[in-house]
């Protein structure tokens, strides 16, 4: 069995436990951002797996997700940001930067511009990713999306937060728009940035016992935040503190309300054409 991971901090709450030995795991993790792991799991190298929300709409004949287990936010989620130098309503024909490791990131970003700011922006695939910062200047833009772990060291950069000192070279945005806290306000409801899902080929006891230490795993994690804030902290050079909030902001549930947000995100994307109209299938029990 294979098991795929992404490597940002707010898996950690997941994966602490298994990291650490406490929660055993009969499988082999593969490290990849999100974007590399919709890819492996499309092509059939991953039996289980984290992907982004829209990778399994776009997919979900291929895929089961696995139940009570997502990266959600109710409001900000302070790790997926738009940051400006301008309003997002003066955006039109301006040019956007794109992260290239989120689907779901970048097509809540298009539904916010057209639905909530009524801008056209240009938009462009980016260049710097979540260890290179420094870069983030190189290219020409107005605003650029940032996810993950390089998100969180530039809001809290801007905030005076503890981050450690950005880069010579960083740009400075006077507007910062946090994408969970956008959908919260146009919709009402929590949002999901990602699944955990299993191949529909996947033997079913071998899927119900992944899903089964990941549970275990979790429940191990969010109840020792405290511990996965400190090597947050150490690996991105954020506050212990502002770690600490940000994990404890996030809830790694599936429940109804969540489930809500989600097929209402599927749903306006179906409309647009960006997924196919479908359901939710879940992982059955044994």
């Amino acid at each position: 069995m294979r098991v795929g991971r992404i490597p940002y901090i707010n898996c950690y709450p997941v994966y602490g436990a298994i990291d650490r030995a406490i929660v055993p795991l009969p499988a082999t993790l593969v490290d990849g951002v999100p974007s590399e792991l919709n890819a492996r799991m499309a092509a059939g190298q991953l039996d289980v797996s984290v992907i982004s929300a829209v990778a399994y709409a776009r997919d979900a004949a291929r895929y089961l997700l696995l139940p009570d287990l997502g990266i959600t936010s109710d409001g900000a989620v302070r790790s997926v940001l738009l940051f400006s130098r301008v309003p997002a309503e003066e955006l039109t024909g301006r040019r956007v930067l794109l992260t290239r490791s989120s689907m779901t990131s970048v097509a809540l970003l298009r539904l916010l511009f057209a639905n909530v700011w009524h801008s056209s922006p240009e938009l462009a695939a980016g260049d710097a990713e979540v260890s290179d910062v420094a870069r983030f200047g190189v290219e020409r833009h107005d605003a650029r999306l940032v996810i993950g772990d390089a998100a969180l060291l530039l809001g809290a950069a801007r905030s005076g937060r503890g981050a450690a000192a950005m880069p010579i070279g960083t740009p400075s945005y006077e507007f910062v728009y946090d994408l969970g806290a956008e959908w919260k306000r146009w919709t009402g409801l929590p949002f999901v940035f990602a699944v955990w899902v299993a191949q529909r080929t996947t033997a079913v006891r071998d899927a119900l016992d992944i899903h089964a230490r990941l549970i275990e795993s979790r429940d191990w994690g969010l109840a020792h935040l405290d511990h996965l804030a400190a090597q947050a902290s150490h690996a991105t050079g954020v506050a212990h503190s502002t770690c600490a909030e940000y994990l404890s902001g996030l809830d790694y549930r599936l429940t109804y309300p969540h489930l809500a947000g989600l097929t209402d995100f599927f749903r306006r994307l179906a409309a647009v054409g960006e997924v196919p109209d479908g359901s939710l299938a879940f992982l059955p029990a044994a």
